[in-house]
């Protein structure tokens, strides 16, 4: 089990290895777009993942092409729908809102 921490607003929720991060966020009730229902088709999930990079899944080719493809991406970007946690607590930021 890790926690998944939101900046700025430092809300914390409970992830368990193997879930992926929207739906964490979503079962948490935090608010994330997520237009394609978690399918790496629209970006609309865009994160920072500022902390615990290390410990979730390796970026596939769906998500780094569509990520090619969104505006505001960095070396941290990630599709919050497509990165599977690990045991390690993570630090995202949220950019899609």
């Amino acid at each position: 089990m890790s926690v998944i921490t939101v900046q700025p607003s430092g809300k914390t929720y409970q992830a368990a290895s193997g879930s992926n991060i929207l739906a964490v966020l979503l079962a948490g009730g935090e608010a994330i777009a997520h237009k394609c229902d978690g399918k790496a088709e629209c970006g609309s999930c865009h994160i920072s993942l500022i902390d615990g990079r290390k410990s979730v899944s390796k970026i596939q080719p769906a998500e780094n092409e569509r990520l090619d493809m969104t505006v505001g991406v960095g070396s941290k970007s990630r599709l919050a729908c497509q990165v599977i946690v690990g045991e390690e607590d993570l630090t995202i930021e949220i950019l899609s809102i």
